[in-house]
C-alpha cells in the first residue's frame, strides 16, 4: 500500500465507485484501521452518495479516492468541492483517476493538467502529482464498461492536494495602526530666487514699469459700425425671381415677407363707397360684398369669398 502518512488516531474517508473490486476494497479497509488504531476512524463512502451524507465539515484528517487497485474513478467538480468541505483544515486528500494524454474534444476523461486545475479550483492548495502509470488490461476493460469510454491513449495519475490551514468563511482581524501622526508633514525646500520670480503682490500692479492694455484699443473703427442687416442674409437667402424665405430662417427676410403679404392683404378689401358697410345689412346697400355677413370694427380685415365678390 501507498504511503499516505496515516497515523494513529486520524479520521480517514476511503470513497469507492462500482469499478471498485470488493475484495481489494476489503484488504485496504483493513489495513488503515491498523494504522489508525483504536482512536481513529475509517469510514467507507459510496461516492454516488457522497453528497447526500451527512457528514459534517472538517470531518476527516485524509481522504482517499479511487486508490483502491482496480477502479476508474471520475471526480466531478461537485464531488471534489465536498470532499474540500469535509476535509480538516491542514488535511490531504489522495485520488486515482484515468487521464488522457491525448488532445481529445468533448471527452468525458480530462487531462493530467485540467484534473489538477479541477482540485485546485474546489479549494485545495499544493496540488501535485505523485504517480503516472499505465493502465492494466482489467482497468482498460473497466473503463470501457462503467464509463463507456475507450481510448489508446490513457494513463492513470495519483494526485494529492492540502486543504488551506482555515476554514471556509473564517475571518480574521485585521492590526491596522490608525493613531494620528503627530508631527507636521515635512514641506519641501523652496529655491528663494525661483519663489520671488512667480510672486505678484498688488504693489507691483501700481508700478509705473507694469504697461496695463485697454480693452478698447484693440477694437478697430469697422468693430463700431452696426452692420446692415442686408449684409447678414445668407447668400441663397430671396435668390431667384420669386422672393422666399429659407427653412428656419434667422436673417429676418422671413418676417419682411410676411410683413409684405399683410399689407397686400390689407389693399385688396374692397372699398366703401357709403362707408356704412361695417354697421351691419340694415347700413348696406343691395350690391354690398358684406352683405349677409355680421357688423365688425371700422378697419377690422374681413377674408370675402370669390363667390361674395362676383356677386357683387
Amino acid at each position: 500500500m501507498a504511503d499516505y502518512g496515516i497515523s494513529a488516531g486520524q479520521f480517514v474517508a476511503v470513497v469507492w465507485d462500482k469499478s471498485s473490486p470488493v475484495e481489494a476494497l476489503k484488504d485496504l479497509v483493513d489495513k488503515l484501521q491498523t494504522l489508525t488504531g483504536n482512536e481513529g476512524q475509517v469510514s467507507v463512502e459510496n461516492i454516488n452518495q457522497l453528497l447526500q451524507s451527512a457528514h459534517k465539515e472538517s470531518s476527516f484528517d485524509i481522504i482517499l479516492s479511487g486508490v483502491i487497485p482496480g477502479s476508474t474513478t471520475l471526480h466531478s467538480a461537485e464531488i471534489l468541492a465536498e470532499m474540500a468541505r469535509i476535509l480538516r483544515p491542514g488535511g490531504s486528500l489522495f485520488l486515482r483517476e484515468p487521464v488522457e494524454t491525448a488532445v481529445v474534444n468533448n471527452s468525458k476523461v480530462r487531462t493530467t493538467s485540467k484534473l489538477g486545475s479541477a482540485l485546485t479550483l474546489s479549494g485545495l492548495v499544493e496540488v501535485k502529482e505523485l504517480q503516472r502509470e499505465s493502465l492494466s488490461p482489467e482497468e482498460l476493460q473497466s473503463v470501457q464498461e462503467h464509463l463507456d469510454y475507450q481510448s489508446d491513449s490513457l494513463l492513470s495519475v495519483s494526485i494529492t492536494g492540502k486543504k488551506p490551514n482555515f476554514e471556509v468563511g473564517s475571518s480574521s482581524q485585521l492590526k491596522l495602526s490608525l493613531a494620528k501622526k503627530t508631527s507636521p508633514p515635512v514641506k519641501p525646500a523652496v529655491d528663494p530666487a525661483a519663489a520671488k520670480l512667480w510672486t505678484l503682490s498688488a504693489n507691483d500692479m501700481e508700478d509705473e514699469s507694469v504697461d496695463l492694455i485697454d480693452s478698447d484699443e484693440l477694437l478697430d473703427p469697422e468693430d463700431f459700425k452696426k452692420p446692415d442687416p442686408a449684409s447678414l442674409r445668407a447668400p441663397s437667402c430671396g435668390e431667384g425671381k420669386k422672393r422666399k424665405a429659407c427653412k428656419n430662417c434667422t436673417c429676418g427676410l422671413a418676417e419682411e415677407l410676411e410683413k409684405e403679404k399683410s399689407r397686400e392683404q390689407a389693399s385688396s378689401q374692397p372699398k366703401s363707397a357709403c362707408g356704412n358697410c361695417y354697421l351691419g345689412d340694415a347700413f348696406r346697400c343691395a350690391s354690398c360684398p358684406y352683405l349677409g355677413m355680421p357688423a365688425f370694427r371700422p378697419g377690422e380685415q374681413v377674408l370675402l369669398s370669390s363667390t361674395n365678390l362676383s356677386d357683387a
